[in-house]
């Protein structure tokens, strides 16, 4: 899913300042679509579920992303 992909490097570079809604609303994405993506993140370990500034999501430590890749 290359949405997927281009949302992450959103996200990344985002670094809390909107939140995750209106970080895919900015790439043209559907709410829908957005919350797909957060939940292939969050199963992947590239995310967590934490309050960062005014989203609800930040990356996930590397320690938590290296164990979904092996």
């Amino acid at each position: 899913m290359k949405n997927k992909e281009k949302y992450y490097k959103a996200f990344i570079k985002n670094r809390g300042r909107f939140n995750e809604i209106e970080v895919g609303e900015q790439l043209g994405l559907h709410e829908a679509e957005i919350t797909e993506i957060i939940t292939q993140l969050l199963s992947e370990y590239r995310i967590d579920y934490a309050i960062h500034q005014c989203c609800n999501y930040s990356l996930a430590k590397r320690s938590n992303r290296k164990k979904s890749r092996t």
